[in-house]
């Protein structure tokens, strides 16, 4: 665990022995990031909002169950991400595996652009902003916190709460995805 981990477990353990101090230093060092996670996959800010304090409220309801196993942040993303399930689940009705590709064969594809055009770096963010966007929603989970919280393989499953190959196979879907829709 590195320096930052140790840190994060300490304020955590801190809190929950009552140091106020301790959670305002938790929440200034992982809001960002955290609101940033639920946005980009939820990709609506009211349920980003709504996501983004339920989840500071289940860590304020189990600071005294806290136990010190994971780095906080995988702790905390693992909260964000379950309730972001949780959120799916109510509010979409599930299709079957057919309904669900024709759905996505009917998703808008991004504009192409001229070979001889060159892309300028926002332009290039923004292709694989929209690319990340199409993505299924277990595939865009494993990429975001690969790319945007440099989690591993094995802290993407735990997080998730799969398996380390099922996390792997998501990711290794993800970015072929993403490298087809980006070569186009």
């Amino acid at each position: 665990m590195d320096a930052s981990g140790d840190d994060d477990a300490t304020l955590m353990l801190a809190y929950a022995r009552g140091e106020l101090s301790a959670f305002d230093a938790l929440y200034a060092r992982h809001r960002g990031a955290l609101y940033r996670f639920l946005l980009r996959s939820a990709r609506d800010p009211a349920l980003a909002e709504e996501l983004f304090q339920e989840t500071w409220s289940r860590v304020v309801a189990a600071r005294a169950r806290y136990t010190p196993q994971a780095k906080f942040s995988t702790w905390l993303l693992q909260i964000a991400h379950n309730l972001l399930i949780d959120s799916y689940r109510r509010k979409r009705p599930m299709a079957d595996g057919e309904a669900a590709e024709q759905a996505l064969d009917n998703l808008p594809a991004p504009g192409h652009e001229q070979p001889e055009h060159v892309l300028s770096d926002f332009e290039r963010r923004r292709r694989l902003q929209r690319a990340i966007e199409s993505l299924p929603d277990e595939q865009r989970a494993a990429v975001l916190l690969r790319l945007e919280h440099d989690l591993s393989v094995e802290e993407i499953a735990e997080v998730t709460g799969v398996g380390r190959e099922t996390a792997k196979s998501r990711l290794r879907y993800a970015m072929n995805r993403l490298r087809e829709q980006l070569a186009e």
